[in-house]
């Protein structure tokens, strides 16, 4: 089974990321446009500058913009959830905010009661 597109790539002082959940998701990873880039534009360094970071995750964002596989890689991240890196265009901190919104709306469609006719025809 072939491995994440950044598992392969080493960087210091940075996690392993962690295999598919689904055996499924394996195929995307051959086709993962970053498996040619250096893993260093996909993970920061440690102690990192601001603009630094900033720069790079731009930089990470337009390889994964031109990536045929950046949805599943995406999808791959945010059922992991993968903690590091640029992953399917987005950075650890906007998954965290994809997650944040998920667990919300699911749990507002959880305390929605079964609306009547009237209350759908709104």
């Amino acid at each position: 089974m072939p491995h994440p597109p950044h598992q392969s790539l080493k960087v210091a002082a940075v996690p392993k990321p962690r295999v598919p959940a689904r055996a499924e998701d394996g195929p995307w990873h051959a086709e993962a446009v970053c498996r040619r880039d250096e893993a260093g534009l996909f993970f920061a360094p440690s102690k990192e500058p601001t603009a630094a970071r900033l720069s790079r995750e731009e930089a990470a964002k337009r390889v994964c913009a031109r990536c045929p596989v950046m949805v599943a890689c995406r999808e791959h991240a945010l059922l992991q959830p993968e903690p590091y890196g640029v992953w399917g265009g987005l950075t650890a901190a906007e998954r965290r905010v994809v997650l944040a919104r998920m667990r919300r709306r699911s749990a507002e469609l959880r305390q929605t009661p079964t609306a009547g006719p009237v209350a759908a025809a709104g």
